[in-house]
């Protein structure tokens, strides 16, 4: 058996793989859709019935970088994570793993500071209105946050994860500070979190026309939302697209 074939073995037996191999790569696709900010934000994928065991970034590791073998194994159960050689970053572990043991539908939670919804998130009135088919999307489905306390620390992340409590609310609109998605799946968090910046940016665009926005009314932007919803196996055809040209062009993140 050669090296190769060895090393590669050893990679597929790393626990939930598969589920780290899709981790790594949002992480890198969101560093070339330069939605990252340095060497900060985070995201994370429970990989237990209850949601408690989840898988994270290291601590400082830059979003390019990151390879499946790289991701952390975090239970938000434990107390003693931040002492540990291999601690996730502080406020990481506030925001995510108050998120994990208090919010069990949130399999998946994506956390970036990009710059369209962070000017949404600056924004006197945050909400994002109905302009098109994105922003549509989102109709009743996002929650602002307009209590910011602060790095999100335990007792902020505590404070946030009690905004997620509806499950429709899918998007955190985290005002003064960025955007919070969550997902059935890494898939399913990425492409979300994905149209949302789509959408804030064209949001954010036709504001600087100046000229008035043509509103869709509730009815239309509720029906489109659904269908949305509903919408057959997009999200999983989107992250299986990024992985194959990741497979071509850096497949190190499989590592």
């Amino acid at each position: 058996m050669t090296l190769a074939r060895v090393q590669k073995e050893a990679l597929t037996n790393l626990p939930f793989y598969d589920e780290r191999v899709d981790l790594a790569c949002a992480f890198r696709w969101t560093a070339r859709l330069n939605m990252h900010e340095a060497v900060a934000n985070h995201f994370s994928l429970a990989v237990d019935e209850d949601g408690t065991r989840f898988l994270m970034n290291p601590n400082q590791m830059h979003f390019s970088r990151v390879k499946a073998s790289d991701l952390l194994l975090i239970d938000a159960n434990d107390p003693e994570t931040l002492k540990g050689p291999d601690a996730p970053d502080p406020t990481a572990w506030g925001l995510h793993g108050a998120i994990h043991r208090n919010v069990p539908h949130a399999r998946c939670v994506m956390h970036v500071h990009s710059i369209h919804a962070t000017v949404l998130a600056s924004l006197a009135d945050s909400t994002l209105p109905p302009i098109d088919q994105n922003s549509a999307a989102f109709f009743n489905r996002t929650v602002v946050d307009e209590c910011y306390g602060g790095l999100a620390f335990e007792e902020e992340g505590e404070r946030c994860s009690q905004l997620l409590a509806n499950p429709r609310h899918k998007v955190m609109i985290m005002g003064n500070h960025g955007v919070l998605v969550i997902g059935d799946s890494v898939a399913d968090a990425f492409n979300r979190m994905f149209y949302f910046e789509r959408a804030a940016e064209t949001y954010i665009k036709a504001l600087w026309t100046g000229r008035p926005l043509r509103v869709l009314s509730d009815e239309i932007a509720e029906k489109t939302a659904s269908e949305m919803d509903d919408y057959p196996g997009q999200a999983e055809r989107h992250l299986a697209e990024l992985k194959a040209i990741l497979d071509e062009q850096e497949p190190a993140y499989r590592n």
